[in-house]
């Protein structure tokens, strides 16, 4: 809309203009608004289901060698950090860094998920905008290649150029469009992996030094 407003065109002259190349542009084009929309829903739910206070309290748990209690804290928690400590301490027995690994892992799929869409979006709308101007350029060329009259080959170049320059910007305004939620979504992730690994850290330390305690105690 705002393109075609500004092109002092419709968006159905836009999209006519724009040669057969604007097809797939608009494919991929409601593709990425769904992944984004979707994504962005996501990422607020997650934030407002963040519960730190939760977490400090399960690690006050287990450094008073209260495990259970940390567990029923957690188990009642939506936080994603929560709920990978709750896993850890359940299979602490078996390897309390293998489960961190997987739980954290679990957890971190869940916030990669639509990102490769994305940048797979990013990608193809500009290639194929360049596409476009690939194709309205050889039309225009058509045209003048044909000799005779100029002038009555002017319509047939004005749409091969117009095809040319439409097709590439719509698909460099679907790439920048699509890129600037992808670089917040991309940080979002980076946030939650850091949150994961200073709790994990964090539970480790609280464990060895336990185990340390223990095993100078029974010495």
């Amino acid at each position: 809309m705002p393109l075609a407003f500004m092109m002092n065109m419709t968006p159905m002259e836009l999209f006519k203009f724009g040669g057969p190349i604007m097809w797939p542009i608009l494919l991929i084009s409601l593709l990425s608004v769904t992944v984004i929309v979707e994504r962005l829903i996501f990422i607020f739910r997650e934030n407002g289901q963040r519960d730190v206070a939760a977490v400090e309290k399960m690690m006050e748990k287990v450094e008073s060698r209260d495990i259970e209690g940390a567990m029923q804290i957690g188990k009642k928690s939506k936080d994603y950090v929560a709920r990978i400590l709750v896993y850890a301490l359940s299979h602490r027995e078996q390897s309390l860094s293998n489960a961190i690994v997987r739980a954290a892992n679990q957890e971190l799929t869940r916030y990669q998920q639509g990102l490769t869409i994305l940048d797979t979006v990013i990608t193809a709308a500009l290639l194929l905008g360049l596409l476009g101007t690939v194709t309205g350029m050889m039309e225009t060329f058509g045209a003048l290649g044909e000799g005779g009259d100029i002038a009555a080959n002017a319509s047939r170049v004005m749409a091969g150029v117009g095809e040319a320059l439409i097709a590439v910007m719509v698909g460099l305004s679907v790439t920048v469009i699509t890129l600037l939620p992808f670089n917040y979504l991309t940080s979002r992730l980076e946030q939650a992996r850091h949150e994961v690994e200073d709790a994990a850290n964090a539970l480790r330390l609280i464990v060895d030094a336990r185990s340390s305690q223990e095993t100078t105690a029974n010495h």
